[in-house]
């Protein structure tokens, strides 16, 4: 009898809806996923997969079949320093803590695909490697995401493959969108100092004001996106904080700033890098002088084309063409990038639109569509098949 990967995924839509919502009520933060880990490695371990827990410091993997080509599929479980606002049964339990970027849905999708795979009784020969990673939405002290730590200890080799999804809050529930080629940006931050010189501020001749000098150099930073990158390339600078100042009447001695840098482009990408430091560089020409970091994130997020291709026609022998959506590659990152660095591999992204309200990805109200969950892992599962088939 032949294996309906969408009818299988539909008897396990509430066991997956059962563990999101568990995920929900007790979210974690990067690199302390402690319980969700737990939860994850317990799981696996009563469906009879191979476990590996502290994979990257927190995170799991879990090993089906052997033999043959390796192919992984990707969860994140990390939460956000967020307080939720949705009065919900399932709603967070830890105040100031709140899965709003949806990785408690990937976590749960994530373990229904493994149930599938494990009950299916002619799976082909090969891998399943299931890549439960903590800490994508930040950095441990080391300044490392998850990803990198996974990779260093060895999450990733002899992958042949690599997929993941990611549940959108504002797409049509069920719907799918899967390009080739960039789906989201390198995103680098830099720290920055204006140098000035304290006087009184009934007299700036006396001193050298850092304030004024910094919106100078604000202004730069505009000019670096519209006037000294190439148009044809997207790119973003943005500063999203600035202090400086003790008083209304004393010019102070600095003025710091800080700021992320969005881009996709390799070449494009290294020049922002020199161009943001340059715009700093106009406090020399005031008579002040900076201090410049530039803290180096993860790279763009490339779906390598032939297996964005087998995605696509994955998801319209499953659902139908009219399941497909037209959506445009995104500025944010994503550190699945570094995965998709060391094998081809691809994204797609998951409708999962619960309501008419508003509910971006990292806001107190960002809340799923649960209905859609069991299309993400029948997709996920059938892909994983037939990259172990060859196609």
């Amino acid at each position: 009898m032949t294996f309906n990967m969408v009818e299988h995924a539909l008897t396990l839509e509430d066991q997956i809806i059962a563990w999101r919502r568990d995920f929900h009520q007790h979210p974690e933060l990067g690199f302390k996923e402690f319980r969700t880990a737990g939860v994850v490695a317990r799981e696996l371990n009563a469906m009879g997969v191979e476990v590996t827990t502290g994979v990257g410091k927190t995170g799991v993997v879990g090993i089906i079949g052997d033999g043959g080509p390796v192919v992984g599929i990707r969860a994140d479980m990390d939460a956000l320093p967020i307080l939720e606002a949705n009065q919900v049964e399932y709603a967070s339990k830890h105040d100031g803590v709140m899965h709003a970027c949806g990785h408690d849905a990937h976590t749960a999708i994530l373990l229904g695909v493994a149930r599938m795979l494990v009950a299916m009784p002619d799976r082909p020969k090969g891998q399943i490697r299931l890549l439960f990673q903590p800490c994508e939405e930040t950095e441990g002290e080391d300044g490392y995401s998850g990803a990198w730590h996974m990779i260093k200890d060895g999450a990733l080799d002899g992958v042949d493959k690599v997929i993941a999804l990611h549940v959108a809050s504002d797409m049509p529930a069920g719907k799918i969108a899967i390009n080739p080629g960039h789906i989201s940006a390198a995103a680098d931050n830099f720290f920055g100092t204006v140098i000035g010189r304290a006087t009184h501020g009934a007299h700036p001749d006396q001193g050298v004001d850092p304030i004024f000098i910094a919106a100078q150099v604000i202004n730069a930073l505009q000019g670096v996106i519209s006037r000294q990158r190439d148009p044809i390339h997207p790119a973003v600078v943005t500063v999203g904080r600035i202090n400086g100042g003790t008083a209304e009447n004393i010019i102070p001695d600095e003025v710091t700033m800080s700021g992320t840098i969005r881009s996709y482009d390799r070449k494009v990408r290294e020049k922002l890098w020199a161009d943001v430091e340059g715009a700093f560089a106009l406090a020399r020409a005031f008579g002040g002088d900076y201090r410049f970091h530039l803290k180096k994130g993860c790279p763009s997020t490339h779906n390598d084309p032939k297996v964005a291709a087998l995605i696509h026609d994955t998801a319209v022998d499953l659902f139908g063409a009219d399941r497909l959506f037209e959506r445009l590659p995104s500025l944010g990152g994503e550190d699945f990038s570094l995965m998709a660095e060391r094998a081809p591999g691809a994204m797609f992204m998951l409708g999962a639109k619960r309501d008419e309200i508003n509910r971006p990805h990292h806001n107190p109200l960002f809340d799923l569509n649960e209905a859609a969950f069991k299309d993400g892992a029948a997709l996920l599962a059938e892909t994983a098949l037939r990259i172990l088939q060859g196609s």
